[in-house]
């Protein structure tokens, strides 16, 4: 078997879409799982939709994500340029459509824009525009009038317009269509830049690509492609398609969607590695019933072959779930490091936010997640008393006025502010007094957070926000009590 060699050939036009993330991640893992070359090939034949900056992106998304390329513009490995635009300076395309206009595979094509406008016709209340052949009748006399004469051009495949052809997709199986369906496309444009379809065909074979990876909305062309590489006599390579992507509506994931691309879930707190493991799953199966995957276990298992046909689903809980499983399996430094921008956007009280992030680590799921659920240490937001009753704990804001009213002393007096001794001081009260931890405990925490949900205990929050501020809240908690409940009287 030849040596594996795959390629991820994006557009500098913006952002990394997801889609294109998963192409590049499925090339990586082709080559990868056989020991074989991953390259990088920038294709900037669409002059008009170029945009500044979009290579670094490019570059940047691809380091960040591991998807580490063997041979691109930056690393030269004997088949460069790997820009297209550089390859088209060579003249490397013209000269293969040259080839193909000698050869009677290909024309020059002189139609105006106004004649190809008039071709139009509609079929099944679908504008199509299927080119005639006009130019292909014209004389070698008449095409070098035309040429001297300096009229744009377009070089035109001829594809024939009997019979069939049969293209082989190894997810797809085999796709059969009539030639008279396929139009004569264009090579060369008026630019004198190649089309997407003619350049890939081109350096995919001078770069000794094997196994070609993109998305199904371009199964309708792959039988055009054969046809070009018969033309040439080359081999043509195995061709991987991938389902589609859609949200959860089961519509195309558009870039309004607001998490299409790889920076917008970066943004939104995601980790890169769990980023690329949900990627991964988006329309492909492991054998094994297990789901969480670092970069290097899933080029050892990655088989294409377990690709699925059926669009994926963008499904924002099941990456929310992952992301979280990742977080809560980080190193404690990693987490605090990337942690502490979204704590100091709450809490600005010296105190210890190590301790806090060691609080949030296994219960949030997203990093921009973590300000609401701690804003409490920086301050008590208003609440209402009823936040004090919960039938599980048998509490009601009378019962826990009197809980309050009893521990404040208790914990005046107490030195050690540390979570083990105020536990143990506590429990000692819980002990006397016959309660349940929690009938004590839920109005405590409550007066200290202000919240039904806190990511951690009575005692562990006292621990942080210290003895000072932890009796000026009880203090507060029971003012509050004792005036709500005086209006209800």
């Amino acid at each position: 078997m030849d040596r594996v060699r795959t390629r991820f050939a994006p557009s500098p036009t913006g952002r990394m879409h997801v889609g294109n993330l998963r192409t590049a991640l499925y090339a990586y893992l082709i080559a990868k799982h056989e020991g074989g070359d991953f390259i990088l090939r920038i294709e900037d034949t669409d002059q008009e939709r170029f945009m500044e900056g979009a290579l670094e992106i490019i570059y940047r998304t691809l380091e960040k994500t591991g998807l580490i390329h063997d041979e691109g513009p930056d690393k030269d490995g004997g088949c460069g340029p790997y820009v297209q635009s550089q390859r088209n300076e060579k003249g490397l395309y013209k000269k293969y459509a040259e080839q193909l206009i000698e050869q009677g595979d290909a024309y020059y094509c002189f139609c105006t824009p106004q004649r190809l406008e008039s071709l139009k016709s509609s079929v099944s209340d679908k504008e199509i525009r299927i080119y005639d052949k006009h130019c292909l009748g014209l004389s070698k006399e008449e095409v070098q009038a035309k040429l001297e004469a300096g009229e744009p051009y377009v070089i035109r495949f001829n594809m024939p317009t009997q019979g069939t052809t049969t293209f082989a997709d190894d997810i797809y199986g085999e796709i059969t269509v009539a030639n008279e369906e396929l139009e004569d496309l264009i090579l060369i444009k008026t630019d004198g830049y190649p089309t997407y379809n003619f350049a890939n065909v081109v350096d995919d074979h001078l770069m000794g690509i094997t196994h070609v990876v993109r998305g199904n909305e371009y199964l309708s062309s792959a039988p055009k492609y054969n046809r070009i590489y018969e033309a040439f006599g080359w081999e043509v390579p195995t061709y991987v398609h991938c389902p589609l992507i859609t949200n959860e509506e089961h519509q195309k994931l558009s870039k309004r969607s607001g998490h299409s691309s790889y920076e917008d879930l970066v943004e939104q707190g995601f980790l890169t590695e769990a980023i690329v493991n949900f990627v991964a799953l988006l329309g492909w199966s492991p054998s094994e019933n297990r789901e969480i995957y670092s970069l290097p276990e899933l080029v050892e298992v990655f088989d294409y072959h377990h690709m699925s046909k059926s669009p994926a689903v963008f499904d924002m809980v099941k990456l929310k779930w992952m992301n979280g499983e990742y977080l809560k399996a980080m190193d404690a430094e990693d987490f605090y490091q990337m942690a502490l921008p979204w704590l100091e956007k709450s809490i600005v009280r010296p105190v210890d936010l190590r301790k806090i992030a060691k609080m949030v680590q296994t219960r949030i799921e997203v990093f921009p997640e973590i300000p609401e659920m701690v804003d409490f240490f920086q301050d008590v937001l208003p609440y209402e008393s009823a936040m004090y009753a919960h039938k599980k704990m048998k509490s009601t804001p009378e019962t826990s006025l009197a809980v309050l009213e009893d521990v404040l002393p208790l914990l005046e007096v107490q030195e050690d502010y540390d979570n083990d001794a105020l536990f143990s001081c506590l429990s000692a009260y819980v002990k006397e007094k016959g309660y349940k931890t929690g009938y004590v405990m839920w109005p405590i925490r409550t007066a200290l957070s202000g919240k039904q949900m806190t990511p951690a205990g009575a005692t562990e929050i006292m621990d942080v926000i210290g003895k000072e501020e932890t009796l000026s809240r009880i203090r507060q908690a029971i003012e509050k009590l004792k005036g709500d409940l005086s209006e209800i009287g």
